[in-house]
């Protein structure tokens, strides 16, 4: 049995008068892929800038390795080990490939950064071959490879991903989504994915969760939630 490295408990956050999260209640083992699910302005997005203290709850917990964090600054929360690759990607564009992954590495001691430069190369060859390359002139799934790779840079014991295939071609979207699988696989990595693309998603996940308006309404497997019509119905129906 894995345990908890993050807890969310009645976590409620506003954008002044409007309430975006509803009371969420949610764990990430340690060590799993969980996958968040959920329609355009279901609070996804809110709940992961929640997490990474980018938004403040106003109500509720999260702790991470029985650490609260529920008020604590973003920059300590990085340091502690929680790293995100956000929506849209918002790599640097008038820095390099090398700029943008050194940005990435401020958290962490400099004697990993050369390690760790070729981690992210060896991952996605493509950012090697253009690290002098300004990342404003990179193609969308290049800019989405860079933003994760400088995610990891900071060497996170938790990896948010927000829609990590947003935008992109399938033939890129299949290379992120196996990246994330031998992230998980091969180094242990934990990692908390919202997703629109429900089928790759549930795919990947061990847990999943469906959002709805700001209230989690569906929990189980990644498995048990693909086999469900409702949620083929909903999300699924030519996503794939």
């Amino acid at each position: 049995m894995s345990k908890t490295l993050l807890s969310c408990r009645g976590v409620e956050t506003f954008y002044g008068k409007i309430q975006a999260l509803k009371g969420i209640d949610m764990d990430v083992p340690e060590g799993k892929i969980v996958t968040l699910i959920g329609s355009n302005g279901a609070g996804k997005s809110t709940l992961m800038m929640t997490i990474s203290g980018a938004q403040r709850a106003r109500k509720g917990t999260i702790t991470f390795d029985g650490t609260d964090i529920t008020k604590m600054p973003a920059h300590h929360i990085a340091r502690l080990g929680i790293s995100q690759s956000p929506e849209g990607r918002r790599i640097f564009p008038r820095m390099t490939v090398l700029e943008n992954l050194q940005m990435g590495s401020t958290v962490c001691d400099p004697k990993y950064f050369d390690e760790d430069v070729n981690m992210v190369f060896n991952m996605f060859p493509i950012l090697g071959k253009r690290s002098g390359q300004r990342g404003g002139t990179l193609s969308g799934g290049e800019q989405q490879m860079l933003a994760i790779g400088r995610a990891l840079m900071a060497r996170p014991r938790l990896l948010l991903l927000d829609e990590p295939s947003l935008g992109l071609a399938p033939i890129i979207v299949k290379q992120i989504f196996t990246v994330i699988k031998q992230l998980n696989e091969k180094q242990g990595l934990t990692v908390f994915l919202v997703e629109q693309n429900a089928f790759h998603a549930l795919k990947l996940a061990h847990q999943a969760y469906v959002m709805v308006n700001g209230l989690i309404t569906m929990s189980g497997s990644g498995k048990e939630l693909l086999s469900k019509p409702e949620i083929r119905a909903a999300y699924l129906e030519g996503s794939h």
